[in-house]
């Protein structure tokens, strides 16, 4: 049988000479990746690596294949831009190229996917051992059993330190990550942020998942009781608290951001976590804060020159600091990341900059359907470039810039698949409570979020008398726990600015709805705010 090595040396032409590390194990990654400019090794043992210039999602770059086995199905538009075979080929010859110059390449072959009837063998070809480690944490590693037949299903080519060719037909700048349903097959140029990759195979799952299997794939957190197994899913986008709040250790973590809901129960895509660091400590956050060792990768973090102490509160680099580590540094990891049994909350994270929405509500089924789809948040600073402050934000089942189908195809499946398994939802502010952080209001303390979410495990919320919230309809408990009274209902305050920021905010999704409202039923279109 032809090696991974020698397979790769075909597929791109290369040199015999080449040095091909092919499921290389940590500590030669560290080797490796020590040769790398500014890479080094933190007090706890961490690696630290840094992206380059591009510290961030480049979404506005992101490109798919106009074809025929897929064309039809995608959601062409803003997110998914439509690129011909002939430029891909260009794209894919300049990848090549690169690769083709490198005296070693790294190659990671590992799985998405922990549900063995529906997982994607995955292939990555690289040219940083920043990037193979990285992936290498993010994706389920195979034994070496399961390497010996082991065929890609899905292969990314990294060029990354190289810049797509800005004049091709299709390209708007030097950066391009682009996507070939009909090859199965991702090119990444001019852009070294390892979180492309991690996304890049979420896209895929966003396709392949439900055209091919009538799967939901989720962009969510997801985890589970001890004693009574009951499983909840997170939905929000990144800075929302989607690791933080599933990495509870009184619970048992699925995964911390990509999952899939199958007849089979839930299943989480990643083998890693891949947490922001921006702000962290032991205290806040002990569980992400003590994965941070040998094996796990810091990206573009300040450090002692002396110490390699990291301070995490330094964000002269940029905002999305993160660090990647294998899940089971994670104590209370669920192993294997799947489930039997199907989610009895839905929790939809949002952070609301404008202090308007309260910190919970739950949500009837159309309420859930029509919150799914606005997908309301505030990007926070330094996850994509250019975004340096929280800035209201609308993205369509809370993973718009990932998605493949259209949005309407998502809700659709999650509303079947909550009336299928009795689900109860709710929507859960992390952000501001009261006041919005321009008028200089507080963020809602996680002592407080974990004490809500306490209270939704236990089942003591549901019980809770609940109260109208005006503008949005949503209902609200009087009582939680811990959690000081005034701030469960903002609305309360009653102060002209504040009246007029809550119109203001429903404005907002009134005009955000407008792209979807085609396909919706009525009743989703009247959990609308009233104003």
């Amino acid at each position: 049988m032809v090696s991974a090595a020698q397979q790769v040396i075909e597929t791109l032409g290369l040199s015999k000479d080449v040095l091909i590390r092919h499921n290389a194990s940590i500590p030669v990654l560290y080797e490796d990746g020590l040769q790398e400019k500014g890479t080094l090794i933190s007090s706890t043992g961490a690696m630290m690596a840094f992206s380059g210039a591009k510290t961030g999602r480049s979404p506005k770059d992101k490109r798919m294949v106009d074809e025929e086995t897929s064309t039809n199905n995608i959601w062409w538009g803003p997110v998914n831009k439509k690129i011909s075979e002939r430029t891909w080929e260009i794209s894919k010859s300049r990848a090549f190229d690169y690769l083709r110059t490198k005296e070693k390449l790294f190659v990671i072959d590992a799985f998405a996917g922990w549900d063995p009837q529906y997982r994607l063998k995955v292939r990555i070809i690289c040219a940083r051992a920043y990037h193979a480690l990285f992936m290498r944490n993010m994706l389920i590693r195979p034994s070496e059993e399961e390497l010996k037949d082991f065929k890609p299903d899905f292969v990314i080519y990294n060029a990354g330190q190289f810049p797509a060719n800005s004049h091709t037909d299709g390209m708007s700048s030097s950066t391009s990550v682009e996507l070939n349903f009909k090859e199965m097959e991702m090119v990444i140029l001019g852009t070294e942020y390892a979180g492309e990759m991690k996304k890049g195979i979420l896209t895929v799952m966003f396709y392949l998942m439900p055209v091919k299997y009538d799967i939901l794939t989720l962009h969510s957190s997801a985890n589970q009781g001890i004693k009574n197994k009951d499983v909840t899913v997170f939905f929000g986008l990144s800075g929302t608290g989607k690791t933080t709040l599933s990495a509870d250790p009184h619970r048992l973590l699925i995964g911390d951001d990509e999952h899939c809901w199958s007849d089979n129960g839930i299943f989480n895509v990643e083998g890693g976590c891949y947490a922001k660091c921006i702000n962290l400590s032991a205290e806040k956050e002990p569980e992400i804060f003590n994965a941070i060792k040998f094996g796990s990768i810091l990206e573009n973090v300040i450090y002692d020159p002396d110490t390699r102490v990291v301070d995490y509160d330094n964000d002269s680099i940029t905002q999305n600091t993160r660090c990647s580590y294998p899940i089971e540094y994670i104590p209370t990891a669920k192993i294997p990341c799947l489930t039997s049994e199907h989610p009895t909350n839905i929790v939809l994270l949002t952070c609301d900059a404008a202090g308007c929405l309260p910190p919970i509500s739950r949500l009837t089924p159309d309420q859930v359907m029509y919150h799914f789809i606005s997908g309301y948040t505030s990007k926070v600073a330094g996850t994509e470039e250019g975004v340096t402050e929280p800035t209201p934000a609308f993205s369509a089942c809370f993973g718009q810039p990932f998605l493949a189908l259209h949005p309407m195809k998502y809700a659709e499946m999650l509303s079947r698949k909550m009336q299928e398994h009795n689900a109860d939802a709710w929507l859960l502010n992390t952000g501001w409570v009261g006041e919005s952080v321009a008028k200089g209001g507080k963020r809602c303390s996680l002592k407080y979020t974990r004490a809500i979410l306490d209270a939704i495990h236990d089942g003591s919320l549901t019980k809770e008398e609940f109260e109208d919230y005006p503008v949005f309809g949503l209902k609200v408990p009087k009582k939680c726990g811990s959690v000081p009274a005034e701030l469960l209902n903002p609305s309360k305050l009653k102060t002209a600015e504040y009246n007029k920021e809550l119109v203001n905010l429903a404005k907002k999704f009134e005009e955000n709805f407008k792209n979807y409202i085609d396909g919706c039923t009525q009743s989703v279109i009247d959990a609308a705010p009233q104003f």
